[in-house]
C-alpha cells in the first residue's frame, strides 16, 4: 500500500490516450461490501488506446466460508477451486502496483471501488485512492446526451457490447468481463472523439 500510494494519479487534464488503465472485474459472494467477499479478481492493462493482452491477470480467491448456491450458479466458481485459490492480501499485493500510476475502468465500479477500499482498510487501515472511469456511467451520460431513451437493462456490460458490435464473452467471469470493459471503454472514446485531444476528465467517474 505505501508503495502504491507513493505513486501520483494520472493528471485529469492529459488527453484520454497518453493514460495509462487498468480494466479489473470482481466476482463476490454477493454486492454487499460488509459483509459479502471477493472470490475472484481479472484484470488487464491497457496503455492509451491499446490493450496488453499479456498483461491479463486472472486470481481466484480463498475464503473462509462455503459459497452461496445462488452465487455459486452465477458465477460458476466452487468451494473446491476457492480452496485452492490464494489469500486475498497476497491478491491484492500482486494487484496493486499494477494499478498504481493508472485510471481504473470497472463496468458499475461501485463495486469494485467499494470491495477493494474496504479490503484494503480493513488489511492496511488506508483507503485507496484511484482515478475511475465506469463504462456504465459513460453509457448513461452518452444516453443522456444524446437524448436516447433506454430502460436499466440497456446499460449491462454485455447490452452495451452488442450496441458497440464487440466480441461477445461469457458473463460473469473476471477476466473476460474486465476484458469486455477495456473493449467497451475504447469504443465509448472512439465515439467520442472530436479532433486530435479529448482531456481525461471528460470520462471519468
Amino acid at each position: 500500500m505505501r508503495d502504491y500510494l507513493a505513486h501520483r494519479l494520472p493528471r485529469t487534464d492529459q488527453d484520454w490516450r497518453s493514460a495509462d488503465y487498468l480494466a479489473i472485474d470482481l466476482e463476490t459472494t454477493g454486492l454487499d461490501i460488509e459483509r459479502d467477499l471477493i472470490l475472484s479478481v481479472g484484470y488487464v492493462v491497457m496503455h492509451g488506446n491499446r490493450i496488453d493482452l499479456a498483461s491479463a491477470c486472472h486470481r481466484v480467491v480463498r475464503i473462509d466460508r462455503r459459497i452461496p448456491e445462488a452465487s455459486a450458479v452465477i458465477h460458476q466458481i466452487t468451494d473446491d477451486q476457492s480452496a485452492g485459490g490464494l489469500e486475498l492480501a497476497d491478491v491484492l499485493a500482486e494487484l496493486l502496483p499494477v494499478l498504481a500510476g493508472k485510471v481504473m475502468i470497472a463496468h458499475h465500479a461501485t463495486i469494485e471501488c467499494g470491495f477493494i477500499g474496504n479490503a484494503c482498510r480493513r488489511l492496511w487501515r488506508a483507503g485507496l485512492p484511484v482515478r475511475v472511469v465506469d463504462t456504465q456511467v459513460v453509457a448513461h451520460r452518452t444516453f443522456e446526451r444524446r437524448q436516447t431513451a433506454f430502460k436499466g437493462s440497456d446499460l449491462r456490460l454485455h447490452s452495451l457490447g452488442e450496441r458497440y458490435n464487440l466480441p461477445r464473452y461469457s458473463a460473469h467471469n473476471a477476466l473476460s468481463d474486465a476484458l469486455a470493459a477495456a473493449e467497451l471503454f475504447l469504443a465509448q472514446a472512439a465515439y467520442r472523439e472530436t479532433g486530435d485531444w479529448l482531456p481525461l476528465k471528460k470520462f471519468l467517474w
